[in-house]
């Protein structure tokens, strides 16, 4: 097992814990009522992110969970607008990722006509039972450390120096899982040299 994919399944692993805990308070979301789409969806984005991510973040799970928090409960607080900001002052690198986030869904749209997402792309387009990508992805970063938000921003900057679209490349890995062109998202990551594609982030839509 390579480092990368070491982190992706303790990532997974920990996530899912924390989400198996939500849902039983009647939470969750759609796209994360069973294992198998979880981890399609999560793993679809975390082989885009460098291991230097993965494994602070990771590390932000474990101290999380040592402290008794749950950053999934987090997550949807701060997505239905319950709790306050978890980390107020990472909020100017929080704008910066989300705007880069925004841009890349508009360009991936743009390039694939008739494809719909699962979200709005925008904040503005909220509504009773409807949240954003925007939304979405401001709430997750929140519960991350500004440690893990430095590490990700200079992700999303990698992947923009480099012309790619993170968005795009994490919709083709859901792709290629979700239709079975690969077994799992291991192979996936073997399949290209344990490297997982770009780097980034990619909201689960």
């Amino acid at each position: 097992m390579s480092w990368k994919e070491d982190l992706i399944s303790g990532i997974l692993e920990m996530e899912w814990e924390m989400l198996s805990s939500l849902q039983a308070e009647g939470g969750g979301a759609s796209c994360q009522e069973d294992p198998e789409t979880f981890r399609i969806i999560r793993a679809a984005g975390f082989l885009t992110w460098s291991e230097t991510t993965l494994a602070s973040y990771l590390n932000d799970l474990r101290l999380a969970k040592s402290r008794g928090r749950n950053l999934m409960v987090e997550k949807y607080a701060r997505m239905e607008g319950l709790i306050p900001p978890l980390n107020p002052e990472a909020a100017p690198l929080i704008d910066r990722i989300v705007r880069k986030e925004c841009l890349w869904a508009e360009e991936y749209l743009a390039a694939n006509p008739g494809v719909r997402l699962a979200r709005p792309i925008y904040s503005h387009d909220d509504a009773p039972g409807v949240i954003s990508s925007e939304t979405y992805s401001r709430a997750e970063l929140d519960t991350y450390s500004t440690q893990t938000l430095e590490y990700y921003y200079m992700d999303v900057l990698a992947t923009a120096s480099r012309g790619e679209n993170r968005i795009a490349i994490a919709f083709d890995h859901m792709r290629r899982l979700a239709c079975g062109e690969v077994a799992d998202w291991r192979e996936l990551l073997a399949s290209q040299g344990g490297r997982g594609g770009s780097v980034g982030y990619a909201p689960c839509s």
